[in-house]
């Protein structure tokens, strides 16, 4: 069975000339490649293991194609001969989504989301000149045959396994329809596939791109939609409708002659295929696979979708798929109960008072000692600021021991998590202690309920013991 930490190992010291000094993996995300972050004294990069070699095969391809296009995309430096690891740069941590999930919408973070419609028909355009479309995976088109298996996504794995009642030849009547329509758009520039929050990396507040792997000739309007109703993200209508003027005005200067009109004519017809192919995701990821948190985005796309039928007058009539969508989902036939009560208590405290006490009655949880960690305390320009201010956030976060602590952390965490949610506990808590009780626990305390927030969809507030507003 193949060893992704040695391969990965191995794989760096022959391109780099030295081991690095420690693989540390990432959180597990909806995919099932595997993310580690290799770090050394002088070079850090992340490590990726993956099976599926032809996927790994147009994520390389398409890199060096983009970085030759000066698109803001990662470089792969290096791949094993069997093409099932790779190694490129790290770009951090902080998503488009963790960042909304952290601040809220912001007048920073709409910009952010601004730069990002902005720099789309880049990809688009001039990301198609030259692109060697015999890498495209698993189809070089997003054709009717790629539209029909997104609509047989949706239907295996999220109304049968809801157990939604439905008419299945009504509803094949309304693919077809669906389909007939949508292939009238025009489809020759390079469709991203996955152009969401998650894949939309921030560094130094620029937008850097990731998860191209899937991407195909398609229309325009797929990946717009992708990022405008990424549905954990729940961005307001006004606000999507800003976005998508400031995409039309930037698409104009890439393309000659450019129909608005046409676009907006097929543009409610890709946000319907593109919920449909969510939801089938979620279900495939929540009912099939057991990973329970996906189902949390459930009911944001179906907002979306009632939105959608009692908005659009350009949708063609799809009676069965508008009457199945009207319904919430009642039950599954093969997954566990979804149980959204777990109550998550964390807190950061001073050790010179003591741990503090679960008054849930659970008997405690975690408890992480963060005295072993870099301490701004001690420096006097720090003293009377805590883990809440952005510069003690800057100074802790830059240091990548704090990042390899919170890592190990989160993957603790997860996997209680996740097993308290199958089991149905209630309660769990998680301490984060330090000398003082202000700087470096109040941090991790924060990053650890804004990963939970984003991971499962938790609403959680931490509980600082010690003074931390001056």
């Amino acid at each position: 069975m193949a060893d992704p930490e040695n391969i990965l190992r191995h794989l760096y010291k022959d391109h780099f000339g030295k081991l690095p000094d420690s693989i540390t993996p990432l959180p597990a995300s909806g995919s099932d490649r595997k993310y580690f972050r290799i770090k050394s004294q002088d070079i850090n990069m992340i490590g990726v293991f993956n099976e599926a070699v032809r996927e790994n095969e147009a994520f390389i391809h398409f890199s060096k194609h983009f970085r030759r296009k000066e698109l803001p995309v990662p470089d792969v430096f290096t791949a094993n001969k069997e093409k099932t690891a790779y190694v490129q740069t790290d770009l951090g941590d902080d998503t488009l989504f963790s960042v909304l999930t952290e601040r809220g919408l912001t007048d920073e973070v709409q910009d952010y989301y601004i730069n990002t419609v902005k720099w789309l028909p880049s990809f688009q355009c001039e990301g198609i000149k030259g692109l060697d479309l015999s890498y495209c995976w698993p189809r070089k088109e997003f054709d009717r045959q790629s539209m029909m298996w997104d609509l047989n996504y949706f239907k295996y794995y999220y109304v049968k396994l809801t157990g939604i009642p439905f008419d299945e030849q009504a509803l094949e009547d309304d693919f077809r329809t669906l389909l007939t329509f949508l292939e009238q758009a025009q489809a020759d520039t390079f469709m991203y596939r996955d152009f969401q929050s998650r894949n939309i990396m921030l560094v130094h507040d620029d937008p850097y791109f990731i998860d191209y792997q899937g991407g195909r000739v398609g229309p325009l309007q797929y990946d717009v939609v992708s990022l405008l109703y990424d549905a954990k993200a729940n961005l307001p209508q006004s606000f999507r409708n800003q976005l998508l003027a400031i995409y039309l005005e930037t698409i104009k200067s890439h393309i000659p002659g450019f129909s608005m009109d046409e676009f907006l004519h097929y543009y409610p017809g890709f946000i319907l295929m593109r919920i449909l192919q969510a939801l089938g995701a979620y279900g495939f990821r929540g009912f099939y696979q057991k990973k329970a948190h996906f189902l949390q985005s459930v009911p944001y796309a179906l907002a979306n979708l009632k939105a959608l039928f009692a908005e659009s007058n350009e949708l063609p009539e799809l009676p069965e798929l508008k009457k199945l969508l009207q319904q919430e989902p009642s039950g599954t036939k093969i997954s566990p109960p979804v149980h959204t009560g777990l109550n998550v208590h964390i807190v950061s405290f001073s050790f010179k008072q003591g741990i503090p006490t679960d008054h849930s009655g659970n008997g405690g949880g975690f408890i992480f000692d963060c005295r072993a960690l870099p301490n701004p305390g001690r420096l006097e320009e720090y003293q009377s600021q805590s883990g809440l201010d952005d510069a003690v956030i800057t100074y802790l976060k830059n240091y990548p021991e704090i990042t390899g602590f919170l890592q190990n952390v989160y993957n603790i965490v997860d996997a209680t998590v996740k097993n308290y949610l199958e089991r149905g506990f209630h309660n769990l808590m998680v301490g984060f202690g330090c000398t003082g009780g202000r700087h470096r626990s109040v941090y991790c305390a924060e990053k650890l309920a804004n990963h939970l927030n984003e991971k499962y969809g938790m609403n959680i507030i931490p509980e600082h013991s010690e003074k931390v507003n001056w």
